[in-house]
């Protein structure tokens, strides 16, 4: 699945208690990391301590996280709640079902040296053994930021333009995508013309925004 040095290698189960104790979650979240979550572990830790690569401007370690799931969705409120948790840049693997789910969410840098995901993304749910994520880049800065690539795949693309800007890119393509959908289902909806006519003005901008985009 992952094909990472035996340093790397951490294997500490974390104990769902500790997210109850140190996060302010509600009775409904608690309910859900009960009947969603089976285990957590933190799988492995790379870092310079554990493989020969330098420490990043950003980044200073990377832990990889196995989450196996009782069903085979993640409420989506979950992962925050433990990417708060963690100071770290992490990498998640969902396991369900005998097969596995890449997850990550950009973490940016916030006030205070601390971190907040400004973004998630996941690969299709594959065999373990078909899902290759490489070590690839000469600090951890970069090897993390070819682990979102990697994981985001066709979403952010290959523009050169930085992993910060393909990022706001696809998130303004996101909601481009979903405002039109939104709009598409009133225009069919709408009764009268003249509303129809505007609406039908304003999807056609968004239309063209969207072109723009993809270029």
């Amino acid at each position: 699945m992952l094909d990472l040095p035996k340093n790397t290698v951490f294997g500490k189960r974390i104990l769902k208690q500790k997210f109850y104790d140190n996060l302010s979650m509600t009775p409904q979240m608690k309910r859900i990391f009960a009947q969603q979550i089976n285990l957590i572990t933190w799988q492995y830790k790379i870092a310079p301590s554990t493989i020969n690569i330098a420490e990043g401007e950003t980044v200073k370690e990377i832990e990889v996280i196995t989450i196996k799931l009782n069903q085979r969705e993640l409420d989506k409120r979950v992962l925050p709640l433990i990417d708060k948790k963690i100071p770290y840049h992490i990498l998640f693997l969902f396991e369900y079902g005998g097969e596995v789910q890449a997850w990550v969410g950009y973490k940016e840098q916030a006030k205070y040296s601390t971190f907040k995901p400004s973004a998630y993304y996941h690969t299709e749910w594959l065999q373990p053994d078909t899902l290759n994520l490489r070590i690839d880049g000469l600090d951890l800065d970069k090897i993390y930021e070819n682990f979102v690539r990697q994981i985001a795949g066709k979403r952010l693309g290959d523009t050169g333009d930085g992993i910060i800007n393909a990022i706001k890119r696809d998130k303004k393509l996101q909601q481009l995508v979903k405002d039109i959908t939104v709009l598409d289902k009133k225009i069919k909806n709408e009764q009268q013309f003249n509303r129809q006519v505007k609406l039908n003005n304003k999807l056609k901008q968004l239309k063209s925004e969207l072109e723009k985009i993809n270029g």
